[in-house]
């Protein structure tokens, strides 16, 4: 049984108090804020310019592979996107125009439903109330009818008073008209001017930016600088094709149903798509509603938003994973998040520009130290890494996600690598923890059960390379051969059991080697001993193991030490220079004096491995730091013994020529 009472070497430190750093941090942040939502006139046709250039950035590159000048092919894709978008608006603009004229014939059916789901609605409310009280009957109108005049009153109706407005003139009128239209056109210009500008000056600007961030390290500032232009054209281009061919699915299909102005639906879908996970909705609500009116029946409609949410579903589902991979880089929580606070800072425009910005900013976060935080909260990449996910699952006493974790990760991995990459380096977590006080007994206790539920659940699984990893596994470790378990998907056993050629017993199998697997004086070492004898077991060996009170020197000499093969010792923690180590080596070699001896430590320093005087000290005839280098040397430790006893019986005479002398 492991000591659970090791007395703590240092008490958990107490929380910090707020340093200035993480203040001035909270003003900078508020600053930034404030700047972009009082700028925000300024702000958003520059940005709408940079992401404009993102995506022409493409165009432009082919126009200069065909030999066109820098200047001839920037003109010709500006020209195009200028085409494109006064193209969108005048066809917005006249589908907008000709549904205007026809809404008056829409008003009567409009005008009916409303009264049919108003009355549904109030009679369902009549039904329910009705349970809980009586109500009168009539229509209930009686209340609200004004008191008749009595007989003889001075009563004169009221005076009608009509309030006239002094025609407008010329100027007001010019205004009131061309000022909802001069404000787009003028952002426009703006866009278009400063994105010829970003095109033209596309690698000069990107000197400045290495030159004011980055010039002490030109490797990764241009890396980052490349990844989020690259990244940024390709999410463009591909959003704006998948949107794009959703607009002219829409548009197509609300002609085949008979929705009336369906290229202007259409382009609208097509658009509001940009907006993250809400887009789709709201593009829906008002062909659904037209729909609706058109129809004096509900067929039309439901037809409309079922053509939305199948196309939704086909295009969110199917094809924008398959051009995407997996996702953009952002999680899901985030897009929600930061559409939210774009859209609160720049209006609809925030949220349309709100992915890509964000996006931006989380490609330059991987590459900036200072802004990896961004990375963390918005970024889709695992927050923790396998190791911290493992402890922290235990803490969090969730066996089955541990387990849930392990089997994923053992579809790419042996055994014995997921026990070395993961399981012992977050147990060394667990056993710093112990040390330095951090974990209550009863917290000790159940992360043991649990650790040790967990490799009674994987001993199904058996210690093998997957095999498209098999090419990449080293041959040997330390100029030893590994043993066939270890480099191949085989089921044969690692170690030949059977009769050797001129035994007089060969048609009998010998016994599985024994290993004795002895855990260290540690919380956790046991459970390392655990793993050990399990993928021990997998590889030819009959296992034993004992704890360390079974090798102190009261108990030792009743240590059962029979047939036993080679001799484990796992420790999880070595600090320093470790004398209850050396003293428990030094009695197995006194009790077993001609058994080999390893030792592993999980992880050991590699100091203490790279010295040999300590390693002369310990008096073992092999180390290890991971469990599968300890299998290994186990195993060849005892192929050696198996060629050697072959050796010596094949130099000796049989039985017919001891006759013949």
């Amino acid at each position: 049984m492991p000591d659970l009472s090791i007395k703590p070497i240092a008490a958990v430190p107490g929380t910090e108090a707020p340093r200035p750093e993480g203040l001035l941090v909270l003003l900078v942040a508020v600053v930034v804020v404030a700047a972009l939502y009082l700028a925000k006139a300024v702000l958003i046709p520059i940005t709408l310019a940079i992401l404009l250039s993102f995506v022409l950035g493409p165009v432009v590159g082919l126009l200069r592979r065909l030999r066109l000048p820098k200047v001839v092919a920037v003109f010709f894709a500006v020209l195009i996107a200028l085409a494109v978008i006064v193209l969108i608006g005048g066809l917005i603009g006249t589908q907008l125009a000709n549904l205007a004229g026809d809404l008056p014939q829409y008003q009567a059916t409009i005008l009916h439903k409303f009264e049919a789901v108003r009355d549904f609605a109030t009679d369902r409310l009549r039904i329910v109330m009705s349970h809980f009280a009586h109500l009168p009957a009539g229509n209930g109108h009686g209340a609200s009818q004004a008191p008749a005049a009595a007989p003889g009153s001075d009563a004169r109706p009221p005076l009608a008073v009509a309030v006239q407005q002094p025609s407008p003139s010329a100027f007001s009128l010019a205004e009131s008209i061309l000022t909802p239209i001069l404000g787009p056109i003028e952002t426009i210009g703006i866009v278009i001017v400063f994105a010829v500008f970003f095109l033209l000056q596309q690698e000069d600007l990107r000197d400045r930016l290495i030159r004011l961030f980055g010039s002490q390290d030109l490797h990764r500032t241009t890396l980052a600088i490349d990844d989020a232009a690259k990244r940024l054209s390709r999410y463009f281009l591909t959003q704006t094709g998948i949107n794009a061919g959703f607009g002219v699915v829409i548009g197509i299909g609300l002609a085949v149903i008979g929705v009336p102005s369906p290229m202007l639906w259409g382009v609208l879908a097509m658009l509001l798509r940009f907006v993250p996970y809400i887009g789709s909705l709201i593009s829906a609500l008002m062909p659904v509603a037209l729909a609706a009116a058109v129809d004096p029946h509900w067929g039309l409609a439901v037809s409309t938003l079922v053509l939305f949410l199948f196309a939704e579903g086909i295009t969110g589902q199917v094809v924008e994973p398959m051009l995407y991979g997996r996702s953009t880089g952002l999680s899901p929580v985030a897009v929600l998040v930061v559409a939210i606070f774009w859209g609160w800072l720049w209006g609809p425009i925030g949220l349309i520009l709100s992915t890509p910005l964000t996006l931006c900013l989380v490609v330059v976060a991987r590459h900036v130290k200072r802004l990896e935080f961004f990375d963390v909260l918005l970024g889709d990449r695992p927050a923790l890494t396998p190791i911290e996910t493992f402890y922290q699952r235990l803490l969090a006493h969730d066996p089955d996600e541990v387990q849930e974790q392990a089997e994923q990760l053992l579809q790419s991995r042996s055994l014995s690598a997921y026990y070395d990459g993961v399981a012992l380096k977050a147990l060394s977590l667990a056993a710093n923890d112990i040390l330095r006080g951090a974990l209550t007994p009863h917290q000790v206790e159940r992360l043991r059960g649990d650790l040790k539920t967990l490799v009674d659940e994987l001993d199904s699984w058996d210690d093998v390379d997957p095999p498209d990893r098999l090419s990449a596994q080293a041959a040997a470790v330390s100029g030893v051969e590994r043993p066939e378990r270890l480099v191949a998907n085989e089921p044969a056993p690692a170690l030949d059991v059977g009769g050797t050629e001129g035994d007089d017993h060969a048609a009998e199998p010998r016994p599985r080697p024994i290993a004795l697997c002895v855990s260290g004086r540690g919380p956790l070492d046991d459970i390392g001993s655990a793993m050990l004898a399990q993928l021990l077991s997998k590889h030819g060996f009959d296992v034993r193991t004992v704890d360390h009170d079974t090798t102190s020197r009261a108990n030792i000499a009743a240590l059962e030490v029979t047939g036993i093969a080679v001799l484990c010792v796992s420790y999880l923690e070595i600090l320093g220079h470790p004398p209850n180590l050396r003293y428990l080596l030094r009695r197995l070699r006194h009790r077993l004096p001609q058994v080999p001896l390893l030792v592993g430590l999980w992880p050991a320093e590699d100091d203490f491995l790279a010295n040999d005087e300590m390693r002369r000290m310990m008096g073992a005839d092999g180390y290890a730091s991971s469990l599968r280098e300890m299998v290994i040397q186990a195993v060849e430790i005892v192929r050696r013994h198996e060629l050697e006893r072959r050796v010596e019986v094949e130099s000796r005479p049989s039985v017919s020529e001891a006759a013949r002398k």
